[in-house]
């Protein structure tokens, strides 16, 4: 299991990288999208990955019976989740304004010099 989730987080990192050197865009923003998915699957992978029940506490124990999964790496893939999908939205935002003012979306075509 940690191999296969190791292939993938490699897989994704490369994919992510690749198309952030492309000269789109939307490529870029894509590429974000992927590095971060990798990134929570890194600190999926970084928690131990065992079958084992919720870290409920009863009335009148001290801790949890048992063996029990680590919430702490579960609130931050969902914290990454929700932060990444904020930022990716407002670099959507970003780049349609900046399509419909500019009228291409290739970093090639885009004149430095032109303030519009």
């Amino acid at each position: 299991m940690e191999v296969l989730l190791s292939l993938t987080i490699a897989l994704l990192m490369g994919v992510g990288t690749y198309l952030l050197l492309r000269r789109s865009l939307v490529k870029m923003l894509f590429a974000f999208m992927l590095i971060g998915a990798a990134s929570n699957l890194l600190l999926f992978s970084s928690a131990d990955l065992v079958r084992a029940k919720a870290p409920v506490v009863n009335l009148g124990e001290a801790q949890p019976q048992g063996v029990t999964s680590d919430p702490l790496a579960q609130a931050l893939i969902l914290t990454a989740i929700v932060i990444s999908f904020g930022i990716i939205i407002f670099a959507l935002v970003l780049v349609k304004r900046q399509f419909v003012e500019t009228g291409t979306e290739d970093l090639d075509h885009l004149d430095p010099e032109d303030p519009t």
